[in-house]
C-alpha cells in the first residue's frame, strides 16, 4: 500500500486529474509539484524554491520557443507564407486523394523548413473548402492529413520543431542518468513516423475514403484574396532568411541561434521594419509563449519530484510489480503518456513530466537506450494527436470549421486519435521489444 501514497505517483495522478478537467497546464504543474512535496516532507516555501531553480534545466528551450514565435510570426508579417499557400490551394488538382496527400506533404514544411507551425491553416484551408465539397472529400480524412504533417515531422526529423522536440528528450534523458544524442533520437524514430504514415494511408485509402455531402456555403476568404501574387524584396529576404536558419541549425544544432540568425537576417534585410520589431516578439510571446513558460515550470517540476526521494522508490515498485516483463512494462508506459499528453494538450510539455519516471524505469526493466527513445517519443506524442486541447486538433479544426460543418471532437480528435495514437501504440510497444 506504502506505493499508493508514494510522492511522486500522488502528484503525477494529480497532474493528470487536473488536466483533465481543464485547469490551465501551468497552476497544474504548480499545484501537482507542491502535493508531492509535502507528501515528501518538503514545505512549501522550499518546494517553491526548488520549483523556480529548476527552470533553468529547460531555459534553453523556452528561449528558442519564444524566437522561433517570433520569426513565424515575422514570416507572416511579410505574407510569404499565405502567398505560397494561395498558390498551392490553385493546383491541388480534381482528386481528392490527391489532393489529401498534398495537404498532409505541405503540412510537413510547417514543422521543418518554414516553422510556422499551425499559422497556415486558417489562410489555405478555407478557400479550399468549395473544392471540397465539389469533390465530396470527407473533412475527417482532410483533418488527418492536416494532423500528420502537424506531427510526424517534430517526431522523424531533427529539424525546426523536430529540433526542440529531440533536444527535449535528450537532456531529460540524460539528465535523469541514460545519455543520449538528437542524432541518436533520429535514428530510432523513424519507426514511430512510418506508424503514422500507415495510419494516414488508412485514413486516407480505406476509412474516410468514401464521398461525404456537405452543404455549399458562403466562406470568408478576405484573408486569403488580399495576399499579394507578386515577389517582393521583403519575400527575398525572407526566403533568404530561411535558407540562413537551415545552415545555421545544421552547424550549430541550436534552435535558439538559428532562429535568432533567421530574425536578424530579416531585419538588416529590411523585411522587418525597425518600429515593429516590438510587434514582432510580443506576437512569437503570443504564439510560443505559453509553452516556454510550461517548459520552464515543467523542468521544475521535475526537481520538486527528484528532491522528494521517492522515484527510486516508485521505479522498484513499478519493476516488482511487472514481474520483469518488458511487453507489459512498455504498455504501461506507453498508456501513461496518452493520459498525460491528452490531459496537457503538447507532446513537448509531457517529456520532462514522465522522463522522472520512465528512464529509471526503463533502466530497470532491462531496456536498451533506444528502446527508451523510442517509448519516451511515443508516449510523448500520444495523446497529442487526440487531444482537444492540442494544436495538432485545434488547428485542422480552426480551417475546416470554417463555414460551421466541421465538429472539433468527433470530425477531428477522434479520427485523429484513432488513426495515429493506436499505431503509435503498437509500433512502440513492439519495436522495444528488440532494439
Amino acid at each position: 500500500m506504502e506505493i499508493l501514497t508514494n510522492p511522486v505517483l500522488v502528484s503525477v495522478v494529480v497532474l493528470c486529474v487536473l488536466c483533465l478537467f481543464k485547469l490551465n497546464v501551468l497552476m497544474s504543474l504548480i499545484i501537482s509539484a507542491m502535493v508531492g512535496a509535502l507528501i515528501g516532507g518538503i514545505s512549501i516555501p522550499d518546494a517553491m524554491g526548488i520549483l523556480t531553480g529548476g527552470f533553468s534545466a529547460n531555459a534553453g528551450t523556452a528561449l528558442a520557443y519564444v524566437l522561433l514565435g517570433t520569426f513565424a510570426t515575422a514570416i507572416a508579417s511579410t505574407g510569404l507564407a499565405d502567398m505560397m499557400s494561395k498558390k498551392l490551394s490553385k493546383v491541388m488538382g480534381k482528386s481528392a486523394t490527391v489532393l489529401l496527400l498534398i495537404l498532409a506533404f505541405v503540412a510537413c514544411f510547417s514543422q521543418n523548413l518554414v516553422p510556422v507551425h499551425i499559422a497556415f491553416i486558417p489562410i489555405m484551408i478555407p478557400p479550399l473548402l468549395s473544392l471540397f465539397n465539389q469533390l465530396k472529400v470527407d473533412r475527417r480524412g482532410a483533418a488527418c492529413a492536416l494532423a500528420f504533417g502537424l506531427k510526424a515531422p517534430y517526431i522523424t526529423i531533427p529539424f525546426g520543431f523536430g529540433a526542440i522536440f529531440m533536444g527535449i528528450i535528450a537532456d531529460n534523458m540524460t539528465a535523469n542518468g541514460m545519455p543520449v544524442t538528437i542524432s541518436d533520437i533520429a535514428s530510432v524514430n523513424w519507426v514511430l513516423g512510418v506508424a503514422m504514415l500507415i495510419g494516414l494511408l488508412l485514413a486516407i485509402f480505406v476509412t474516410y475514403r468514401k464521398p461525404r455531402e456537405y452543404k455549399m456555403v458562403e466562406v470568408d476568404t478576405s484573408a486569403t484574396d488580399a495576399v499579394s501574387d507578386h515577389i517582393t524584396p521583403a519575400h527575398i529576404v525572407t526566403l533568404v532568411a530561411i535558407v540562413a536558419v537551415v545552415i545555421v541549425q545544421v552547424i550549430t544544432e541550436s534552435l535558439a541561434l538559428s532562429a535568432l540568425v533567421g530574425v536578424l537576417v530579416m531585419i538588416i534585410g529590411g523585411a522587418i521594419k525597425w518600429n515593429t520589431i516590438d510587434d514582432q516578439f510580443a506576437g512569437g510571446i503570443k504564439i510560443m509563449g505559453m509553452i516556454g513558460f510550461i517548459m520552464l515550470v515543467a523542468g521544475g517540476y521535475a526537481e520538486v519530484m527528484k528532491a522528494t526521494g521517492a522515484v527510486e522508490e516508485l521505479v522498484s515498485a513499478a519493476a516488482n510489480a511487472m514481474g520483469g516483463n518488458k511487453i507489459i512494462a512498455a504498455t504501461v508506459i506507453t498508456l501513461i503518456g496518452l493520459l498525460v499528453t491528452m490531459g496537457i494538450g503538447s507532446s513537448f510539455s509531457t517529456v520532462p513530466v514522465v522522463a522522472i519516471l520512465y528512464v529509471p524505469l526503463c533502466q530497470q526493466m532491462g531496456f536498451s537506450p533506444a528502446a527508451t527513445i523510442v517509448l519516451m517519443s511515443a508516449a510523448a506524442a500520444l495523446g497529442d494527436a487526440g487531444s482537444p486541447a492540442s494544436d495538432t486538433t485545434l488547428g485542422p479544426t480552426s480551417g475546416l470549421n470554417a463555414d460551421g460543418q466541421h465538429n472539433h471532437i468527433w470530425d477531428t480528435c477522434v479520427p485523429t486519435f484513432l488513426h495515429y495514437n493506436i499505431p503509435l501504440m503498437i509500433a512502440a510497444i513492439v519495436v522495444s521489444q528488440f532494439i
